[in-house]
């Protein structure tokens, strides 16, 4: 009878403590956004992590290491024709967006691989080089407004990522 007081309490112990364990262990939500540039529909599908007064850009984000852009499965970006990212040509397709951010100019790396998870066992992006398809720079710049979770916006003129007080626009056309 003690016995079975005493697994059933330790029982209900596990149950709760995974419970509170699972509230503090949330993902990143995953957003999509749609939109028109340069004659294309785009869509970028990410992982959408929350600054949470964390240091960002040379801290969570460390600069010249590369990036999986967002949080959780990689970043993905759908173009439903050929465009010019920032003057070079990507062809209509499906790609991960990988990114090694520095203080005054991005590398942007479009990827054929796509539905892998973000990172490596080792904490490292999980992009194989030899399947990059397209490597363009962009310059980053200080954002109109605070983004205390990560987004990308897209416009006639292209897409940005803005994050925390940083912008970084990608012309498309």
């Amino acid at each position: 009878m003690k016995r079975s007081i005493i697994n059933k309490s330790f029982g209900l112990f596990l149950f709760m403590l995974l419970g509170v364990t699972t509230a503090f262990a949330q993902e990143s939500p995953r957003e999509t956004v749609t939109g028109m540039a340069g004659g294309a529909k785009i869509t970028i599908g990410y992982g959408a992590p929350s600054v949470r007064g964390r240091k960002i850009w040379d801290g969570l984000v460390p600069y010249g290491k590369i990036w999986r852009t967002g949080a959780n499965p990689v970043t993905e970006i759908t173009l439903s024709k050929d465009v010019h990212i920032q003057g070079k040509l990507l062809h209509a397709g499906k790609y991960s967006i990988f990114t090694v951010p520095n203080a005054n100019e991005w590398k942007i790396i479009f990827n054929s691989q796509t539905g892998q998870w973000g990172i490596k066992d080792d904490g490292s992006a999980n992009d194989d080089p030899s399947k990059d398809v397209l490597t363009v720079t962009a310059k980053p710049m200080k954002s109109t407004k605070f983004h205390e979770q990560m987004t990308f916006a897209i416009d006639s003129k292209g897409f940005a990522l803005l994050w925390e007080n940083l912008a970084v626009p990608v012309a498309v056309n």
